[in-house]
């Protein structure tokens, strides 16, 4: 009796790999469903060019103690990107020297690389006791007119002579 189970489950275990072997062959086998269509994607652009801003600091609810602060951003943008921007921002001071934060937002009015149209950028900023992280983003799907679809994230680099700079990595897809 032991003898015929064994044999039974080998035959069992024999007879699932060996369809568990055509399976794959035939997976492998078969040519692609005409229905699935691949989308290229889009590449990536670096757009570079220096810009000017202003920040004019705005009357906040900071109960007079400094730690929240409001701004407005006013730039002009050169090179690549030509244009200007309105931005709106908000800080927050800590009481450790060289650790603060602060979150914009800013719309881009201007032409890009010969594409003209709008679109938002979202500013993250962190600076842990004067070690700084920013992180700027297109907001998604604000681009219009000829940038529309526009995605992407920008640095900006300062120079020791105070200059500032970008750097535009984007891409622009095509619109939904």
């Amino acid at each position: 009796m032991k003898r015929h189970s064994r044999v039974v489950s080998t035959a069992v275990a024999v007879s699932l790999l060996a369809a568990a072997g055509t399976l794959a062959m035939a997976q492998t086998a078969s040519p692609p469903s005409p229905s699935v269509v691949q989308k290229k994607e889009p590449m990536t652009t670096r757009a570079t060019g220096t810009f000017d801003v202003k920040v004019t600091p705005q009357s906040s609810d900071d109960k007079g103690d400094g730690v929240v602060g409001r701004m407005t951003l006013d730039k002009q943008f050169h090179g690549d990107l030509e244009g200007t921007s309105k931005g709106e921002m908000l800080t927050a001071m800590t009481a450790v020297k060289g650790s603060a934060g602060y979150v914009a937002i800013e719309r881009v009015t201007g032409t890009l690389r010969g594409r003209k149209g709008t679109f938002a950028l979202q500013h993250t900023g962190i600076m842990t006791r004067g070690t700084p992280s920013l992180t700027i983003t297109v907001v998604p799907d604000s681009g219009t007119d000829q940038l529309a679809g526009l995605s992407g994230k920008m640095a900006i680099v300062i120079g020791t002579d105070g200059k500032h700079s970008y750097e535009f990595d984007y891409t622009l897809a095509d619109a939904p």
